[in-house]
């Protein structure tokens, strides 16, 4: 007899789900050298964002929390890399 598992989101929490849709829409983008993670600073990239958490939030979760979600997360990341020099 053939079991099949439930699979799990490609997500662990609402975070890493903001996270994907942000960079999905190219709201933001992961930095080749460190890692982290900076704001491109383009409107209609975190519209997109927006749009796609009001519309396609993940199970469990309000539109309306979704949205919050990946707002906090757009509001928390700097448009600059904290561990590269300042540009001159």
């Amino acid at each position: 007899m053939l079991f099949m598992k439930e699979r799990r989101p490609a997500f662990r929490t609402i975070e890493g789900w903001a996270r994907s849709v942000l960079l999905e829409a190219s709201a933001i983008r992961e930095r080749d050298e460190h890692g982290w993670m900076t704001d491109r600073s383009d409107p209609h990239a975190c519209e997109q964002a927006l749009l796609v958490a009001r519309q396609d939030p993940p199970p469990g979760v309000s539109p309306d929390d979704a949205i919050a979600v990946v707002r906090d997360l757009l509001n928390s990341t700097g448009d600059t890399c904290p561990e590269c020099p300042p540009e001159e």
